[in-house]
């Protein structure tokens, strides 16, 4: 009876969502097509390209697929919509927006953005497409909510190759960076209930983003290099040299999250940098930081990271945000797994958002279902006392501040705060 109980609730929950984007469909055989689709990247079949979705749809070929993702007349971004609105509603509110990207490896060179670069997924250059993702993360769990194409170069200066591929002639180059401020953008301005933002070093090393990020009034907790150069009035320094500087006692041992093998417990120092009487005219509502995160088995381990967080934020809310960035990896790892994200035979740049958008509904479906069997978790862990330091480092209250640090400054500026 139980299970009886599991299968309706997931086939309930499966037809809102086909109800909730069938307008997207003006036709019925499509909207019956994009129902088999979605059911067969849940399904269970060994591969979910073409012929084995077809096969387990009962179709006789694979034809009725390929037409729905390359030429049928259906709106990719406004499905993306819907799919962003669900996982808002399911999961709830003041969750993190995570930025990062992934690859897909591809044969030959007529796939659209297709070309010889370097992807996390295999880590080393590779034939692949990338696109730059955003997830929405909650205690209640997490999935994606927007993609974009990365097209190098090399395609969009050769506008023949576009047109071969389907590429819009407005679409010319951008830079990761340019495409995840985009996507920050459209997700705040479609009412994502976002407080945060997260990402790795490539884009939190971009002061454009960052700044952008505070523009939008979203808290921040981004990697960055260990080169990062930080500005003040009193000067400019390089990360690793400001945390180099930090007393002993401004560590602390806190977990960022639970991981695949438990929680995960690094130690941490933060401290927040003096005002920028540029930007923040007036009584500050947030303070910037920097952050590090040391390994307790090698000590030399260490990752860096600036922090954009209102006035009177604990250092492990900052630790929480900073470890909430892995979640987007369990996205790509579970839609890619369990729902052919990466499994897709198209070519066409038209048929990489069809499809990538679909693989991202089905995924937000298993969140949705996964969300409403599981009860919310705090995480995180309460600060300790710490005594006062003799140094740059200065506790006031209940955190660290950097005054002047006492060594001599980098001679090489970049832009920063």
């Amino acid at each position: 009876m139980e299970g009886m109980t599991e299968v309706g609730c997931w086939a309930a929950e499966l037809e809102s969502v086909f109800e909730r984007v069938a307008g997207r469909f003006g036709r019925a055989d499509l909207r019956w097509r994009m129902r088999d689709y979605v059911r067969g990247l849940l399904g269970q079949a060994a591969r979910k390209n073409g012929w084995q979705l077809a096969e387990w749809a009962g179709h006789r070929t694979p034809d009725g697929f390929q037409r729905l993702l390359n030429s049928s007349v259906w709106d990719a971004d406004a499905l993306r919509d819907d799919v962003r609105a669900y996982v808002g509603e399911r999961l709830g509110p003041d969750g993190v927006l995570i930025i990062d990207d992934t690859g897909f490896i591809k044969k030959g060179t007529t796939s659209a953005g297709v070309g010889r670069q370097y992807t996390g997924t295999s880590g080393k250059i590779d034939n692949c497409q990338i696109g730059v993702f955003a997830a929405y993360a909650t205690s209640s769990g997490r999935a994606l909510v927007d993609r974009d194409l990365y097209l190098p170069k090399a395609w969009t200066s050769d506008r023949d190759r576009c047109r071969a591929a389907k590429i819009p002639d407005e679409r010319g180059f951008a830079p990761k960076g340019e495409l995840a401020r985009n996507i920050v953008r459209r997700c705040i301005a479609a009412g994502l209930p976002a407080t945060w933002v997260t990402a790795d070093e490539a884009y939190g090393q971009d002061w454009h983003f960052r700044r952008m990020l505070e523009q939008l009034d979203l808290g921040y907790v981004v990697a960055v290099p260990k080169s990062q150069q930080i500005k003040s009035l009193a000067g400019m320094w390089r990360i690793d040299q400001l945390i180099k500087d930090a007393p002993s006692d401004a560590w602390q041992r806190l977990s960022c999250g639970d991981g695949a093998k438990g929680p995960r417990v690094y130690d941490w120092a933060a401290a927040k940098l003096p005002a920028n009487f540029i930007f923040d005219p007036g009584p500050p509502t947030h303070h910037r930081w920097v952050m590090a995160r040391r390994s307790l088995s090698d000590p030399g381990e260490l990752a860096y990271y600036l922090a954009y967080a209102p006035v009177g934020i604990e250092l492990a809310e900052l630790v929480r945000i900073a470890g909430s960035r892995w979640a987007i990896e369990e996205c790509f790892q579970a839609a890619k797994n369990e729902c052919g994200l990466d499994q897709y035979e198209v070519r066409r740049y038209t048929g990489w958002y069809r499809h990538i958008t679909l693989a991202m509904l089905a995924h937000a479906f298993l969140t949705a279902l996964a969300a409403q069997a599981a009860d919310a978790t705090a995480k995180g862990a309460a600060e300790t006392d710490q005594p006062s330091s003799r140094s740059p480092w200065q506790r006031y209250g209940d955190s660290w501040t950097l005054s002047c640090p006492t060594h001599e400054p980098t001679a090489t500026p970049s832009p920063t705060h």
